[in-house]
């Protein structure tokens, strides 16, 4: 099943802000929403239910709940809170979304059908909401209103891809060729770097029969998106059909290095290895796809005809029988077990077997009908039939191999269309775990302050923090009262603000944690890590107030102190002052490269960025992202370059932009 795609990263903008009477709740709703916007759902369901019980009648913390709860794969429960929102009020056209989209994961379209059609009533041009009206359509197969749906999605957006890639789907289950093909020729036509579009034509290509094109066009998916699985497949397939049973397998085996669990991937390629008579090999992918599916008796089956060839007979007579108890009336099968029982000298056995098949013989003669296998190359998975045995399997079509089933919006303008650097460092207790690890991020004056064992957890430098556990939360919570006793018996400790600034840190508390950074600075002005933290929590702010800019500004104030927030100069000035304490500390030189591009004073960011490389000549997050900043300044054959050397050192998605980036340059 192909990855999920639900671009709800943040949904704070488009909810009317209520008003709150009490500062305090408002201020645990917003930390709520900071929480929320940074992928700390755990930690932001703990702050919304505290605005529940203190104000129950709000609809605004039910909705935020509901939408960390989804994040967290709590369906059932993202439904429960959306529809306390919508008791309290009917007019929140995102808790409709929401709540749509927790229905479709809990397969009920009907009821996320109804939630978008009243949600359109109030935002009737809201792409996303259309997007995902079609796909409950398609999904319940009601084609004629998804097809109308499309049609209305692009007139109201004439650009947008993914309406034509749908309708080509729809139009090929209305049998209307045409039509598809007409609208993958667009889709490609309006974005040739989007691989949805190359493997939709290909698709399309391939269930017309025209194997070749759609190879063409499949080889093109597969540069622009290395890591789908599915697209291998397919295009094993198109060679399948052309008799390139080589290049077949080299893409079952390149489709298998992406998801080594894919069914279709084991059993194709094992019956390709069994044609081409790599046995022992095609044993193996049998053996995986019965660990998978023990059930599988055309698996079975197969694997046993391999141990057959390759003489381990018991393990044949094994396996045609476990398929002649389900088929009884499956004439090859009696046929190769009562062959394997006379090499193993069983011959009353095969005798039987062989009794049968004339049996079977004599009444097919006297008009008896009995399965037969069909002359088609493949079959579809599902496919049941014993016959068909020997033949390539093919996804169903309404399998959930479909990219676009599963492809619900929350906003589209989420979507990430653009491409976006490297994140920033920060001092953390927490990183994400890596499948590589790209490199081990180390400075000998976060080492020494880790050796003296002054913080109550080693301190890590990563720009992949993790989010908290439940435990984790309430630790920290607890550490904040015990920190504040420390600062109350030692008022001039660095250390004890700074320990407790981190704490509130990772409560997503950015407003208690900057005081505390300032008066650790106060207490120490020559204590680098300070100044780096407070650099990272002003641009999270920033980040987050831009986002939410829009509907968190209530007075004249507060507007003022809004556009002041967009200064980024004051991230930039501690940067320069971790710089000025810390000249080797690497990752200021990168985190101030990251700022001067998003001030976008790109060749300044390249100044910081060479500095960093300097420093270390294995960042790859640096060249990463002075490759980026290269492009941006139309350096494109500069910025290949560093993009190539940053997934030399562990980030592969640099490869991606290579292949865009490389065929603008050969243009």
């Amino acid at each position: 099943m192909i990855k999920r795609i639900l671009y709800i990263l943040y949904i704070g903008m488009f909810f009317p802000v209520v008003a709150l009477s009490q500062i305090n709740t408002d201020r645990v709703m917003t930390i709520g929403k900071n929480a929320l916007y940074f992928e700390d759902y755990v930690l932001s369901i703990q702050y919304f239910n505290q605005v529940i019980g203190a104000k129950p009648y709000l609809a605004e913390p039910y909705f935020y709940r509901g939408l960390a709860k989804m994040n967290l794969d709590d369906y059932q429960g993202a439904e429960a809170d959306c529809s306390q929102a919508l008791e309290r009020n009917p007019f929140v056209v995102n808790a409709y979304q929401i709540r749509g989209i927790s229905r479709i994961r809990q397969q009920n379209y009907q009821g996320a059908i109804q939630d978008y059609r009243k949600a359109l009533k109030m935002d009737p041009e809201n792409i996303s909401l259309w997007h995902n009206l079609a796909l409950c359509r398609m999904h319940e197969e009601e084609y004629a209103q998804a097809r109308a749906d499309l049609d209305t999605l692009i007139r109201i957006s004439p650009r947008y891809t993914d309406a034509y890639l749908m309708r080509t789907e729809v139009s090929l289950k209305q049998k209307d060729t045409l039509q598809a093909m007409n609208d993958a020729d667009k889709a490609i036509e309006m974005d040739r770097y989007n691989p949805d579009t190359w493997s939709s034509r290909g698709m399309l290509f391939l269930q017309r029969g025209k194997y070749k094109d759609a190879e063409t066009d499949l080889t093109e998916a597969i540069r622009l998106s290395v890591r789908n699985a599915g697209v291998y497949i397919n295009r094993a397939l198109a060679r399948y059909h052309q008799n390139n049973l080589r290049g077949a397998m080299s893409d079952y085996d390149l489709a298998l290095d992406v998801d080594r669990n894919n069914f279709i991937g084991h059993y194709n390629r094992g019956l390709l290895r069994a044609q081409v008579g790599d046995d022992n090999r095609a044993i193996e992918d049998f053996d995986f796809v019965l660990k998978m599916e023990p059930d599988n008796l055309m698996a079975r089956f197969n694997r046993g005809l391999l141990r057959d060839r390759t003489g381990d007979y018991p393990g044949a007579i094994e396996d045609y029988s476990a398929v002649l108890e389900e088929y009884p009336n499956f004439l090859a099968g009696y046929q190769y077990r009562a062959q394997a029982r006379r090499k193993v000298g069983d011959l009353k056995g095969a005798d039987a077997d062989e009794f049968k098949v004339l049996k079977a013989q004599i009444e097919a003669q006297n008009g008896t009908k009995k399965q037969t296998a069909s002359n088609d190359k493949t079959r579809k998975k599902s496919d049941k039939n014993v016959e068909n045995y020997r033949k390539i399997v093919v996804a169903d079509n309404d399998s959930e191999d479909d990219r676009y089933k599963t492809d619900y919006r929350g906003r589209v303008q989420d979507k990430n269309v653009t491409i976006l650097p490297q994140p920033m460092f920060a001092l953390s207790y927490y990183e994400r775990p890596e499948e590589v690890k790209r490199q081990v991020n180390y400075y000998k004056g976060i080492d020494d302050l880790n050796a003296r064992r002054v913080l109550p957890h080693r301190l890590l430098i990563t720009n992949n923090e993790a989010s908290l556990s439940e435990e984790q939360v309430k630790q920290h919570f607890a550490s904040i009262d015990e920190r504040t006793a420390a600062i109350v018996k030692e008022p001039g400790n660095v250390l004890h603000y700074y320990a407790r600034a981190l704490d509130f840190y990772l409560v997503q508390d950015f407003d208690n944690a900057l005081k505390d950074l300032d008066e650790a600075i106060r207490c120490d002005s020559t204590f680098f890590p300070a100044y780096f933290s407070r650099a990272l929590i002003y641009y999270k702010q920033l980040e987050y107030r831009k986002r939410d800019r829009k509907f968190e500004v209530e007075t004249v104030e507060e507007q003022n102190l809004q556009v002041r927030s967009y200064d980024y100069n004051k991230v930039r000035e501690d940067l320069d002052r971790v710089i000025e304490l810390a000249p080797d500390f690497v990752y200021a030189y990168y985190n101030r490269g990251n700022i001067l591009a998003v001030m976008k004073d790109y060749r300044a960011a390249l100044v910081d960025y060479n500095k960093a490389i300097e420093l270390d000549p294995r960042f790859a997050d640096a060249y990463y992202n002075r490759g980026l900043t290269n492009i941006f300044l139309g350096n494109n054959r500069q910025g290949i370059q560093d993009l190539s050397k940053a997934g030399e050192l562990g980030i592969f998605s640099a490869y991606n932009i290579i292949k865009r980036f490389t065929t603008i340059e050969e243009k």
